[in-house]
């Protein structure tokens, strides 16, 4: 029988009481595993056989804990939506602890849906399975996609309904990962608080934890910030060019070690259209996908401001300092994003007529209605024409593209290819996935287990979400956009 339970080496738990809540988990009455992330366990440490036996379960479901296990709620605050809210906090989640993987690296190991806990705003802490599941594939879709995430290495039942809106829906925990759950919002806690020695004990921690390079620096906290803020920069490059739509950039919901966290409101654009909005909450459009990389640096100008008492007693030039650093963001963001178009497109540098290129396609896509995701995967296959696999039968581009795809040729060099540019192009097949986790391919997955207890959708999607670019005919349902009837306008946070 398998005896390996995780080792716990917590840090975060070691910092003053004032930083969090001490507290068990609140044990639930038929836990039974519904998926485990094997891959991720072994990466943690972990024996899978243990995470699907009871022991392994009862301890995801927060029943039981392992030794050295240090469950506590964490603290912060926040800017949601723009307004202020001074307190806020693991509402419904609970950190066990941290973990080494085989590199090294430490990762929290969390539990979504424990229980109540000293910061929950009416709610009864609890999670209800759709929510659970989305998360789960989405932020599975996304590792695989190799943008920064949290993981989630296992999602369990409860056997206990969930109340939300006088409706009884199935219970659900989800075990999240994550390098830290480290928040812009925890920063602005401790600052609005005017305690400066919180600041300082947080912003070490971090240092010690994400960006160790700093420690020998003199005045290492402007550096953090300014490190912060390239991770921002990187991530929502990456977000943008799969046409992911986070939904609720809310200060509290950004990490500072700069992985997604938080799949409520979220999905990825299928027609190509600026102004996107999926969160169900999101009246004003704040954040819709043209708006993502405005609200990040929104996001960062409140962690400069939360941080300033850091960057030195003379505020003036604190300030001056501070903002010479905020500034930077926009062109690093833009420089980041080029790149990661560049990879999409096969191009091999950034300039004028590049940058034309890209958000002439953009106009061109948004113009024509086209599919986000099949559009550049198709470019990806003219590039590479000997590919067996396509997908032209489920999109091809209009006479309209006729234009651009001649100057694209050009630019990229297609019509006289060396042996440096076929390897580009070949790469393209690998920065366009063909499939991603559509939310009406959610939805299904979603309905099919909280009204059928039919967990087979789930488990199909999130198995072939684990390959996005490699296309095989025999799926080509989970590559295709919704039907007009099929299509899911708005999403929730499932709190």
């Amino acid at each position: 029988m398998p005896t390996t339970p995780p080792t716990f080496d917590n840090s975060y738990s070691s910092l003053p009481e004032r930083f969090f809540s001490r507290l068990p988990p609140t044990a639930v009455e038929k836990p039974e595993l519904i998926r485990g992330n094997d891959a991720l366990a072994v990466q943690l440490g972990i024996d899978p056989a243990w995470l699907a036996s009871d022991a392994g379960v009862q301890m995801v479901a927060g029943n039981t804990l392992p030794e050295n296990a240090e469950p506590i709620a964490t603290v912060y605050a926040g800017h949601q939506f723009g307004s202020w809210n001074p307190q806020l906090g693991d509402g419904r989640a609970l950190l066990l602890g941290e973990v080494l993987d085989k590199k090294g690296h430490r990762h929290d190991i969390q539990l979504k849906g424990s229980g109540r806990t000293p910061y929950s705003r009416g709610g009864d802490g609890r999670a209800p399975l759709g929510p659970v599941l989305r998360e789960y594939i989405v932020s599975e879709a996304m590792a695989a996609l190799g943008i920064p995430t949290s993981r989630s290495l296992s999602a369990v039942t409860t056997g206990e309904p969930v109340f939300r809106e006088a409706t009884a829906l199935p219970g659900a925990v989800l075990a999240r990962v994550a390098s830290s759950h480290i928040r812009i919002g925890t920063m602005e806690y401790f600052a609005s608080r005017g305690d400066e020695e919180g600041l300082k004990i947080l912003s070490d921690h971090v240092i010690e934890r994400h960006y160790p390079e700093l420690k020998k620096l003199a005045d290492p906290y402007l550096a953090l910030f300014e490190g912060i803020a390239g991770r921002q920069a990187s991530l929502l490059a990456k977000w943008q060019t799969v046409g992911f739509i986070h939904g609720v950039m809310n200060t509290d919901n950004m990490l500072l070690c700069g992985e997604t966290i938080d799949y409520g409101p979220c999905a990825f654009m299928d027609d190509f259209d600026p102004a996107t909005v999926f969160s169900s909450i999101d009246h004003g459009g704040r954040y819709a996908y043209q708006n993502q990389p405005g609200i990040a640096h929104w996001n960062l100008s409140c962690l400069a401001r939360a941080m300033l008492p850091l960057f030195g007693e003379d505020q003036e030039a604190a300030i001056e300092a501070a903002t010479k650093s905020l500034n930077r963001f926009p062109a690093q963001f833009s420089e980041a994003y080029q790149n990661e178009l560049n990879r999409k497109l096969g191009l091999s540098e950034s300039n004028e007529n590049t940058q034309q290129l890209g958000t002439d396609l953009f106009k061109l896509m948004a113009e024509e209605h086209a599919d986000f995701t099949l559009t550049f995967r198709r470019l990806a296959e003219l590039a590479n024409p000997d590919d067996k696999a396509s997908i032209r039968d489920l999109f091809d581009f209009p006479d309209a593209f006729s234009d651009w795809l001649e100057r694209w040729r050009e630019l990229a060099g297609l019509n006289k290819a060396s042996g440096e540019s076929k390897k580009r192009f070949q790469a393209m097949l690998k920065a366009n996935p063909v499939f991603i986790p559509r939310n009406h391919l959610i939805e299904e997955a979603i309905v099919a287990a909280v009204r059928k207890s039919d967990l087979q959708p789930f488990h199909q999607l999130a198995d072939l979400l684990q390959q996005p670019y490699h296309y095989d005919p025999r799926f080509e349902r989970y590559a295709l956009p919704p039907t007009p009837e099929q299509v899911v306008p708005a999403t929730f946070c499932g709190t």
